[in-house]
Parts: C-alpha cells; structure tokens; sequence
C-alpha cells in the first residue's frame, strides 16, 4: 500500500514538474507586445485550412452528377453547399469593410452548382481570398466593433466565423456524401 502510495505521488510530481517546465515553451510563440494576435489568427487559419482541405477532398470525391442532387427540395444541392461556403468566404470579410476580389458574383455563384469543375476553382480562390484577408488583418485590428448577425462583435469574431461556417458546412457535406454512398476520402 505504501509503495503504491509513494509511486503514485512521484507519478503526480514528476507531471506537475513536466507540465511546469513545458508551459513557457508553449507560450512562446506570443511575443511581446504582440497580445496573442498573431497567434489566434494562426490558429483560426489552422482551422479555415483544414475545413478547406476537407471540402476540396470531398469535392474532388463527389462525382460531377452528385453535384445537382439533394435531400429534398427545400434544402441546397452537394454543389450549392461547396459554393454557400464559397460565398461565405467573400461575404464574411466585407463586415468588417474588406471587399471581395473584383470579378466576384455572389449573388451569381449558385448558377455554376452543377459544374464541378468551377465549384471547385470557386472553392479554392475564395480559401486563397480568406487567406489574404486574415493575413492582411493587423492585429490591432482584431478588437475593432463590427456587426454580427447575431449582434455586435469584432473583427476577430468575424474571422473565427469563417472557420466555423466552413466546419458546419463541411459536416452538411459529409452527410450528404454519406447519403450519397460516397466516403469521405479521410476518414476511409
């Protein structure tokens, strides 16, 4: 009982000393100064790259057919979905006063639903857009007052719901790809 004890507390201090020696080398990539700004966008860009990869590998999975269908009328098809993330990704930005790349037809970009070809060249320059956008953002910036749709909020907020919209979607994606008999190409 007692040399249960006694390694079991020796387990617990040598975590603790680990964990001690550990924290300031994972904070150190905030730097002086820098409020953790820089970092949170790189984390958030983390996230946008990895909805991006996921949605380009189902898209490039889905057969062009699949690309018109739908669970039912009343819902977006497989390519109306790819393209809603695509719109989001241009639209998102301008609430906080970032226009999208001349050329952009937002209200025109479901007309393509079909074509899986250009969904997937939409899908890719809007991430690339996305990309320029949270980059071009200072840091100063990301506590700066915006309108959300669910009230007021900051241009970090903004950022960090481009990341989620393309993770929600993403899902509706798989779910349709299921529904579908398609498997997404990570998780076969």
């Amino acid at each position: 009982m007692k040399k249960t004890l006694h390694r079991n507390l020796s387990l617990v201090l040598a975590l603790a000393l680990a964990g001690a020696v550990a924290r300031p080398a994972l904070a150190d990539h905030h730097t002086e100064g820098q409020g953790g700004g820089s970092a949170i966008k790189a984390e958030i860009l983390g996230q946008i790259n990895d909805a991006e990869k996921k949605l380009l590998q189902l898209a490039e999975a889905t057969p062009e057919e699949k690309f018109g269908w739908r669970p039912t009328d009343k819902v977006r098809s497989t390519g109306e979905v790819f393209l809603h993330v695509a719109g989001g990704n241009y639209f998102l930005p301008t609430l906080w006063g970032v226009k999208p790349p001349e050329g952009v037809d937002m209200q025109g970009m479901d007309k393509m639903a079909g074509d899986k070809a250009k969904v997937i060249e939409a899908l890719k320059k809007s991430f690339d857009h996305v990309r320029q956008v949270v980059g071009a953002t200072a840091d100063a910036d990301l506590d700066k007052p915006i309108k959300l749709f669910s009230g007021d909020g900051t241009v970090r907020e903004g950022i960090l719901l481009i990341a989620t919209h393309g993770h929600e979607h993403l899902g509706q994606a798989i779910a349709y790809a299921r529904m579908s008999g398609i498997t997404p190409p990570w998780s076969s």
